[in-house]
């Protein structure tokens, strides 16, 4: 198998990454936005220059072989049957969520999330003029389950019409069980639910249990399941804006496509669909060797707090490589904790109220970077966090 080397110290700063070039700070180690600090796969890089060496850029049409290429994927590594007429492409899962979002509210209407979550799903929902209905997740030792009883009282509720599920979960890293997603399907069904499901994070999986597509569950129901996914946060190839949106049913394609045209984000990157297809297609082994790399990096992670900064625990990552840390014993809010970890630490982390009300007192932080920079960057968190104790009260 071909070797790839992740512990290259890739230099991203001045080449306008909004991960490193968002601090004028040259110091700072950038630890919150999700994207990777590492080379996309050999074959994607090859599958770009080819086309950029094309020298025209024109208006993209997006080839039959884009659609075998997430079929064979899906099919392949995750048991789960897509018809190439289920697909629809866009520019990336966040207007692929709002146009979903449009394509199935009127404003007024309630959408129901699960947090902490990923907070674009609330500016998603807000920008449709919906109401949020925030379903905290239960914590449970190390890891964090569905509430169902409040899931279902949520369900209940007048107005409610979509629920936005994120599987695998950011920033909880919880890969939801098969059991646990029949008993969603089931529950949503019961009340004429919109299940959305946001799987972008699908590959990144580090427990026993596997990445399993919601669309796949034999108990949900193809008139009310919409899945967006992309290879982006998989392949690091979120500048490349390409994104697609898998529903079985003809009415939500039909109304999902007249939302994105509405808001005129129907077109696609040209580099974008070159890559897509050259990952799918031939980036399997790097992406294995990627999770080996990432795996060790949260193992690092979580042996360097327990070692040093025990007083931090963190959730169980099963998915994502995103950490979520609980810093409450701080007595602070993580806004304070994020700014003071930048001005003093110069390390850059997000703040776990950025998730919603049950995010507050944690923290979230990115580990897909060369080891020699996450060890850098884990002893800037665990000195400002035993800085930040000392002025507890």
């Amino acid at each position: 198998m071909t070797d790839f080397n992740f512990d290259e110290m890739t230099q991203r700063r001045g080449t306008l990454s909004m991960k490193w070039d968002g601090s004028a700070d040259p110091d700072v180690i950038p630890m919150w936005v999700a994207d990777m600090d590492f080379k996309t796969a050999p074959a994607v890089t090859e599958a770009v220059v080819r086309r950029a060496a094309e020298g025209i850029y024109g208006y993209t049409h997006v080839p039959p072989a884009y659609y075998e290429a997430i079929v064979g994927w899906f099919g392949r590594r995750h048991g789960w049957t897509i018809d190439p007429a289920w697909i629809l492409y866009t520019s990336g899962v966040v207007p692929a969520l709002s146009a979903t979002i449009k394509a199935n509210t009127k404003p007024g209407d309630k959408v129901v999330i699960s947090t902490p979550v990923y907070n674009c799903f609330f500016s998603s929902i807000r920008n449709n003029g919906c109401n949020i209905v925030e379903c905290p997740l239960k914590s449970e030792g190390d890891t964090w389950e569905f509430d169902w009883a409040a899931l279902e009282r949520a369900f209940a509720e007048p107005g409610v019409k979509v629920y936005v599920l994120c599987n695998p979960h950011n920033p909880a890293g919880r890969v939801w069980t098969t059991a646990e997603l029949t008993l969603l399907a089931a529950l949503a069904d019961q009340y004429g639910i919109l299940v959305i499901a946001d799987e972008i994070h699908g590959e990144f999986v580090f427990s026993n249990t596997p990445y399993t597509p919601y669309a796949s569950v034999t108990a949900h129901n193809p008139e009310k399941t919409v899945t967006l996914s992309a290879a982006s946060k998989t392949f690091n190839l979120a500048g490349l804006q390409n994104a697609f949106i898998v529903a079985e049913s003809a009415e939500q394609r039909r109304k999902i496509d007249r939302a994105i045209n509405d808001n005129e984000c129907c077109d696609v990157n040209p580099f974008g669909v070159a890559a897509t297809i050259a990952a799918y297609n031939e980036g399997e082994a790097w992406l294995y060797a990627l999770l080996a790399y990432l795996h060790d990096n949260a193992r690092v992670t979580t042996d360097w707090f327990k070692k040093t900064c025990p007083a931090v625990a963190f959730s169980r990552l099963e998915g994502t490589y995103l950490m979520w840390a609980d810093c409450r014993s701080l007595r602070m809010t993580s806004q304070t904790i994020e700014d003071e970890l930048l001005a003093h630490e110069k390390v850059w982390i997000n703040a776990g109220s950025h998730y919603g009300a049950a995010g507050e007192g944690f923290i979230r932080l990115n580990i897909a970077m060369p080891r020699a920079r996450l060890m850098e960057g884990l002893k800037r968190l665990t000195d400002g966090i035993r800085r930040l104790s000392r002025k507890t009260p």
